[in-house]
C-alpha cells in the first residue's frame, strides 16, 4: 500500500507488498524490496538499496543525490535519523553499509563510509563520523560519539554518553570521554558462546594482551599461533589496530 500523497521519482524500484506512509520521497536510484515499511515523511535519495523486511520510521532521511545505501534485511530504522546526508565536496562519498538485523534507533548520525554489521544496536543519538567500521553485533549506547577511522570489534558493547577515538578490541566493554575499555563483555560472550572454554581463553589473552599496556607483538604473536578461532580473532585485531 502506497499512500496517494507520497512521491516516487521514475526509475525507482519499489517491489510488491512495500508499505509506504504519507508525505514520503522516494528517489529514482532507491530499490525497496519486499515487506518494506516506511512511515510517514521518510526521504530517500541517491543510490539507496533496502532488503526485505526492513521498516524506516517517520522523518527519518537517508541519502542524497550522490550517496551509495545499503540496508540489510529486516533491520529497523527509528524516528529522525540522519543516514549519509551530508554532501561529499567531492561528489565521491564511500558506500554506507548496515547490516542485516540492526537496529538503529531514534536521532542517530551516520556519515560517510560507515559499516555496520550485522545484529549492531545504536540506541539514541549516536552519531558515528567517516569511515567508523562495526563489526557484528557490536551495541553503542546512547549520546555517545565515535570518531572518524575508528573500528570497534565484533561484541563491544559502549556505554552512554561516551566518546571514543580509537580502535577498541572485541569482546570489549567500554566507557568514557575519552573512552578506555573497562573489561570483557562476560554476559555477551556468555550468550554467544556455548563453550565455556574459549571464553576461559579469551580472558586468559585479554589480561595478556590488555594488561597494564598494549602488547601488539604479543597479540600478532598469538594471532598466528593459537588454536582458538575467537582468541585468533581478538589478537589480530589487536595487532591491527591503532589502540595505544
Amino acid at each position: 500500500m502506497i499512500h496517494n500523497s507520497v512521491v516516487i521519482e521514475e526509475g525507482a524500484k519499489i517491489a510488491q507488498g512495500v508499505v509506504i506512509g504519507p508525505f514520503c520521497h522516494i528517489g529514482k536510484d532507491v530499490s525497496l524490496a519486499s515487506g518494506c515499511t516506511l512511515e510517514s515523511n521518510v526521504i530517500l535519495k541517491g543510490r539507496v538499496t533496502v532488503a526485505e523486511d526492513v521498516k524506516i520510521f517517520s522523518f527519518t532521511s537517508i541519502g542524497y543525490e550522490y550517496s551509495d545505501i545499503t540496508i540489510g534485511a529486516k533491520t529497523h530504522v527509528r524516528e529522525f535519523c540522519q543516514i549519509g546526508t551530508q554532501e561529499d565536496e567531492n561528489e565521491n562519498p564511500k558506500p554506507i553499509i548496515i547490516g542485516a538485523n540492526s537496529f538503529v534507533m531514534a536521532y542517530v548520525q551516520l556519515l560517510s563510509g560507515v559499516t555496520l554489521g550485522e545484529n549492531c544496536i545504536l540506541t539514541n543519538a549516536v552519531r558515528l563520523y567517516e569511515n567508523v567500521t562495526c563489526e557484528e553485533r557490536v551495541i553503542i549506547g546512547g549520546l555517545s560519539t565515535i570518531e572518524a577511522n575508528v573500528r570497534l570489534g565484533t561484541g563491544v558493547m559502549v556505554g552512554g554518553a561516551s566518546y571514543v577515538d580509537q580502535d577498541m578490541a572485541p569482546f570489549t566493554l567500554v566507557e568514557g570521554n575519552h573512552a578506555t575499555i573497562k573489561g570483557l563483555n562476560v554476559i555477551g560472550l556468555r550468550r554467544r558462546l556455548e563453550n565455556k572454554d574459549d571464553i576461559e581463553e579469551i580472558k586468559a589473552i585479554f589480561k595478556k594482551i590488555l594488561g597494564d599496556t598494549v602488547d601488539k607483538e604479543l597479540a600478532k604473536e598469538i594471532a598466528a599461533t593459537h588454536e582458538n578461532a575467537y582468541v585468533k580473532r581478538f589478537a589480530a585485531f589487536v595487532a591491527t589496530s591503532n589502540m595505544a
